[in-house]
């Protein structure tokens, strides 16, 4: 998993944690001043390269990574 990890990008790093806090692509991306389409496909990266089925999985991810902000 960390090495799937490590194969994101800085942007997909920073995206990956919002995404599993449970923030809309829309507050994503006001967060990070970026439009909304361009998260959905950072989102996207993070969901393959981390080899995610679905957000629930992600999310069990990030917690194991240490990534969880809950």
């Amino acid at each position: 998993m960390q090495q799937r990890h490590a194969l994101l990008t800085p942007r997909e790093r920073e995206v990956f944690p919002l995404v599993t806090s449970g923030l809309l692509n829309k507050q994503i991306a006001a967060q990070l001043d970026a439009s909304e389409k361009t998260i959905k496909v950072h989102r996207g990266q993070v969901m393959h390269k981390m080899k995610a089925e679905s957000l629930p999985d992600l999310i069990h991810m990030a917690e194991k990574l240490g990534l969880s902000s809950n």
